[in-house]
């Protein structure tokens, strides 16, 4: 992670409201708290990295099982995957702008945002994230139709999680 973007994670953490945030890969943690401020102004932000050392005494590994083989698959099935998967090169991806919930509707009682097949255009509600009680609108940044919704409702995503594939043309 380049310091850019973890400038841009605290100044996206301040903006959110979020008051802690804790991102952990294979090679560094990063730990970002905020204060949340008593009148209005910037929120101040403090950003801890931590570099994990190599760990010296290795633990045993778990015995390795063999998996079933699968038998070979159609000629028909591989062509259509390969079809799908160069037809979604073509898809713009809309991403979460925060960590929270997911939620398709307003209300449980109302109509879902969107659905597979829609039209969409800039500035449409796609869909709601709830970040610590508060109900943010999601709105679309670009036209097309939807073509698939990659998170079920009601579950929770991750900055920059895929959420639905929209086909511009």
């Amino acid at each position: 992670m380049t310091i850019n973007e973890i400038q841009d994670l605290i100044k996206f953490i301040a903006k959110a409201g979020v008051t802690e945030v804790e991102i952990e890969k294979k090679d560094f943690k990063i730990t970002i708290k905020s204060e949340m401020p008593k009148k209005k102004g910037i929120a101040g932000a403090e950003a801890t990295i931590q570099v994990p050392m190599p760990v010296a005494a290795a633990m045993p590994a778990a015995p390795v099982v063999a998996a079933p083989v699968a038998a070979p698959e159609a000629p028909a099935a591989q062509a259509t995957e390969t079809k799908a998967a160069s037809n979604e090169d073509n898809y713009i991806t809309v991403k979460s702008p925060m960590i929270g919930t997911f939620y398709r509707r307003s209300s449980p009682d109302k109509d879902p945002f969107v659905e597979v097949g829609k039209s969409i255009s800039t500035g449409d509600v796609v869909c709601v994230i709830e970040a610590m009680k508060l109900f943010n609108e999601i709105e679309s940044e670009v036209n097309g139709k939807i073509v698939k919704i990659l998170v079920d409702d009601n579950s929770p995503v991750e900055y920059d999680q895929p959420l639905f594939l929209v086909d511009p043309s």
